[in-house]
């Protein structure tokens, strides 16, 4: 897993290209738009300098992992890559389409691995001639500061590409689970599921989205309340999610609630577009 491609330079691509080059990969982050690519580049940056401000890393491993990461088109990413990280829209689609291009252009035994945080792993791989070699890598945002990673294994996953990943995950710094293709996996359908209750009580005048944020974070322990996490990922992102569980897993537990579509139909889509439950 030396030479990685990873393809879509948002939020979560530039992330998993930042954690990849800082583990010693040689990386080529690829998008269509030269101005997502530029902001990347960017973010990478000020992720790196935080670091070295912050006395967790040395200047000298900051410009070294920039030195390995460079950007591309997905011809030069994918070419020699020894494994291909998709990190494109939750549309199942889009992500077929892409593999299809990808796998008539990266080389025999170059693993492909999607970051969808619920679609079918199995249902991505039926696009390319190959499914062994696709497996889901779920990471998680901020890529760089989140520990997790979770490996998701579709019924026609070969044996040797679970492991290859698992060791590359843990050489990033990952602490890695692995969990069957199934509805939103692990993470995303207990994630989920909690975000839509805590959605249902702010519309039902249960509380504020800060207590209820708080309740989670003194009484539970978690790091960030369901509410503020749905901003980070973004209503519209977890609003996809939930449709596509209730769907999928005929459980009207993750259907989004009436002020969850209101607030998408109307922009506020969290941290990204600077407003949701909280003002960013």
């Amino acid at each position: 897993m030396q030479r990685v491609a990873v393809i879509g330079a948002g939020t979560m691509g530039h992330g998993i290209a930042q954690v990849a080059a800082m583990a010693g990969c040689d990386v080529v982050l690829a998008d269509m738009s030269t101005e997502v690519l530029d902001k990347a580049m960017t973010a990478v940056r000020a992720n790196l300098d935080k670091g070295v401000q912050k006395g967790k890393l040395t200047r000298e491993s900051a410009d070294a992992a920039l030195g390995r990461l460079v950007t591309g088109t997905l011809d030069e990413a994918v070419t020699n890559a020894d494994i291909v990280v998709e990190a494109v829209p939750e549309k199942l689609e889009l992500k077929q389409s892409l593999f299809r291009q990808v796998a008539s252009r990266a080389r025999p035994g170059c693993v492909l691995a999607t970051n969808t945080s619920s679609l079918s792993v199995a249902a991505i791989a039926s696009a390319v001639p190959d499914p062994s070699r696709v497996i889901g890598t779920h990471f998680f945002n901020p890529v760089h500061l989140m520990e997790l990673l979770e490996i998701v294994v579709a019924t026609t996953t070969a044996p040797e590409v679970v492991d290859a990943v698992r060791a590359w995950g843990e050489a990033m710094g990952k602490q890695v689970i692995v969990v069957r293709d199934f509805p939103g996996f692990a993470t995303s359908r207990l994630g989920v599921a909690l975000g839509m209750e805590a959605i249902r009580m702010v519309e039902q005048g249960v509380a504020s989205a800060e207590d209820i944020d708080k309740a989670m974070v003194l009484g539970y322990r978690h790091p960030v309340g369901p509410l503020k996490l749905t901003d980070m990922v973004g209503l519209d992102v977890r609003m996809n999610i939930g449709e596509y569980l209730a769907r999928e897993l005929g459980n009207a537990a993750f259907e989004p609630p009436a002020l969850m579509r209101e607030m998408v139909g109307r922009g506020d889509l969290g941290k990204k577009s600077g407003r949701g439950f909280y003002e960013w």
